[in-house]
């Protein structure tokens, strides 16, 4: 029983420590490459996806969200960034490329 108590103990320290240190987390967007960004070594693409639009919406004074918009532009974003030859490009680059093209 003493056992157990200390591995749930232990298994729930982990489990915080891991929350506040991915808590702390920040990135600098500007420095997210495609191969960053396309296999999730920065964090789930959705979620930067989401933060970018916000980020280029407000450059526009854009206060809307267009969720089918985003939606596809977060798809356009996967497969541009998916290429292995652009997976060195700055995600900010790849997506005024994929805006540039449109």
């Amino acid at each position: 029983m003493m056992h157990i108590n200390s591995l749930v103990a232990g298994l729930l320290i982990a489990f915080a420590s891991t929350t506040l240190a991915q808590a702390q987390m920040s990135l600098d967007v500007a420095k997210i490459t495609c191969d960053q960004y396309v296999h999730q070594k920065v964090g789930n693409p959705r979620t930067i996806a989401a933060w970018l639009s916000g980020y280029y919406s407000a450059k526009r004074n854009d206060l809307t969200v267009d969720l089918q918009a985003l939606q596809a532009l977060g798809d356009r974003v996967q497969s541009y960034c998916g290429e292995q030859s652009n997976w060195k490009v700055p995600l900010m680059q790849a997506i005024e490329r994929i805006a540039a093209s449109k």
